[in-house]
């Protein structure tokens, strides 16, 4: 995981879940800030010990939700710092991060439960994207992520259309103790840098429209949706150049966006 986040000297970490800070020693030894968020307390007060006591002082340890904190820009002329908004934490990248060449990466053991909620937060609401995300997910829902058309997913859509996404490795379960009953995966996403020329909103809509009803065709899941004739949704679908018996399954990100262009109409 930390040989996949290509660490530089200069660059800012957030770790979610590093428990006794095993990787955390090793993710401050290559970058240049660590900020290491914990919810359970005994385990990020162990962790603040464990640090002192090896010398490592670029770790910041956050005892807090990370699906509760929001990442923004340094107050004029402040210096990073941990603070309370109407009740949410706050964390302020350094400076260099305005600089939109230079931004924070995540690196996380992620509970699996929040794995969806913390995907949407910090890929498509938050205020600063990261760079890159490696994360250790459950291994079916990292095979579901890095999908192929033909079996594409509304969670393959929602993730490929902001990121890069590829698997770095399979982890075993006998790998880990106590041994869970599901394999892992490490997942590497990198962020798309370039602004988005789609309203994400409309966007979305019709991807989920398209992907209401597994087994029906495109067609009939845009004109149930739409509330159109599925004859017209078809011919919708021919406009851009696909089969119009195609299922959703089968269109990558960028089918998906020559689709938008057609149904942009009746998303608005």
């Amino acid at each position: 995981m930390v040989a996949a986040a290509d660490l530089k000297p200069a660059d800012t970490v957030l770790e979610v879940g590093p428990g006794l800070g095993f990787m955390t020693a090793k993710l401050a030894a290559r970058a240049g800030k660590v900020l290491a968020v914990e919810l359970d307390d005994k385990l990020a007060e162990v962790l603040m010990t464990g640090l002192l006591a090896q010398g490592i002082k670029n770790v910041e340890v956050v005892n807090e939700d990370i699906l509760k904190i929001s990442i923004c820009h340094p107050r004029e002329g402040g210096n990073p710092e941990i603070s309370k908004d109407n009740g949410r934490a706050l964390f302020w990248i350094p400076d260099q991060v305005r600089d939109d060449r230079k931004k924070f990466k995540i690196v996380a053991n992620l509970p699996y439960n929040i794995t969806s909620i913390f995907l949407r937060k910090y890929l498509s609401e938050a205020e600063i994207k990261p760079e890159l995300m490696v994360l250790m997910l459950q291994k079916e829902v990292a095979g579901r992520i890095t999908a192929k058309p033909g079996e594409m997913s509304l969670l393959a859509v929602s993730v490929q259309f902001y990121a890069k996404a590829e698997i770095v490795e399979i982890v075993p379960k006998n790998n880990f103790w106590p041994k869970p009953e599901v394999d892992s995966a490490i997942i590497k996403l990198k962020v798309k840098s370039e602004k988005l020329k789609i309203k994400e909103k409309e966007f979305f809509r019709l991807v989920k429209f398209g992907f209401s009803a597994k087994r029906k065709m495109l067609k009939n899941n845009l004109a149930a949706g739409f509330r159109m004739e599925p004859a017209e949704a078809e011919n919708k679908i021919k406009q851009v150049g696909f089969n119009g018996k195609i299922r959703a399954q089968e269109l990558s990100v960028e089918d998906w966006r020559k689709l938008f262009s057609a149904f942009k109409e009746n998303v608005v």
